[in-house]
């Protein structure tokens, strides 16, 4: 099911050593520029923190993968369909940085979300086909409608879920390192260390933030992932799915219960299961490496279960647990 994982040359180690001190050291510089301009990020309703903190590292994060894309489409060490959908992003990042400075309109942020969404499922060339397990569906208005609402959904929620010290960044680290068990390819190396050298100064307790440039940038990274290896074969997108369990899980739940609670849902809030355990009482560390934690799980599921189904099962059941247990820390009002 899954390809024999290579590891790089040498002389390719070397590239990823520079890459990693590369973000190591913009996302330092950024931090920098910041403070001395005063650009922070400011306290809110939703805000983790209570202090103002630089919030543009996710520059960083996406300088570092850019650049080492194009290090690997010219090295031929990744697919051109691939390289393109990724590339695209560029895009999402430009925009998010802007809306980190301006606070662009939700309207016009959708409206590029869209667009890259449209641009990047074009580059893979549509996703062949929806395994549901009994059957597949092949339509493609409906998988390319359904591959459209992911990379968008995927966007945000991503978004959503950056809001305490090192919970991006090591979700980040964990799809990279398990993209690269699974599946192999250098790009999965790349994300690693881009987001290794920013994760370094978002530790608990944070000198910058990542900021929507990087946020939405790595929600959108995952969904072409998620697309491009659905077409590698089918039922390679549970897989993915499975993997990003923890993030989607949480943010498609709340969204769920907050509208049950008749909420207006544009508005800002704390209302995640991280953020909940996190006003329990739990560090922002301890939240990471519980997280770590429940995916180091999710992946065993994936990874000793032949069954994909069954693996989702287990998955969605273990996550239920989990939002049981952080109900019981701080419930869901």
């Amino acid at each position: 099911m899954y390809n024999a994982i290579k590891f790089p040359y040498s002389s390719a180690t070397m590239v990823y050593l520079f890459l990693f001190l590369f973000s190591l050291t913009l996302t330092w510089i950024i931090k920098k520029i910041f403070v001395k301009k005063q650009l922070l990020a400011p306290i809110s309703e939703r805000s983790s923190h209570t202090t103002p903190i630089p919030h543009g590292g996710g520059i960083a994060i996406a300088l570092t993968w850019f650049i080492g894309l194009i290090y690997l489409f010219w090295t031929n060490q990744i697919e051109t369909s691939l390289f393109y959908a990724l590339i695209i992003g560029f895009v999402i990042s430009i925009v998010s940085y802007a809306d980190d400075l301006f606070e662009l309109s939700a309207k016009l942020r959708l409206l590029v979300q869209s667009g890259v969404a449209i641009g990047g499922i074009i580059a893979l060339g549509g996703l062949h086909s929806l395994d549901l397990g009994m059957w597949s569906i092949e339509n493609p208005i409906i998988t390319n409608l359904f591959a459209f609402l992911l990379i968008v959904w995927y966007i945000n929620l991503y978004n959503f879920l950056d809001g305490i010290d090192g919970y991006a960044g090591s979700e980040a680290l964990f799809l990279a390192l398990s993209g690269f068990l699974l599946f192999g390819g250098e790009h999965f190396l790349l994300l690693f260390v881009a987001v290794l050298g920013f994760l370094f100064w978002n530790w608990h307790k944070a000198k910058i933030f990542m900021g929507d440039v990087g946020s939405t940038l790595l929600g959108y990274s995952v969904a072409i992932f998620t697309l491009h290896y659905a077409n590698t074969e089918a039922t390679n997108l549970w897989v993915w799915i499975i993997l990003f369990a923890l993030f989607w899980f949480d943010a498609t739940l709340t969204l769920y219960r907050r509208y049950k609670n008749r909420e207006n849902l544009s508005l800002a809030h704390k209302k995640h299961a991280y953020q909940r355990i996190t006003q329990s009482g739990w560090s922002h560390s301890k939240v990471v490496l519980f997280s770590l934690l429940i995916n180091a799980l999710i992946f065993a599921f994936i990874f000793f279960i032949p069954n994909i189904f069954v693996a989702l099962l287990l998955t969605l059941l273990l996550l239920l647990a989990c939002g049981k247990f952080i109900d019981s820390k701080k419930p869901f009002l």
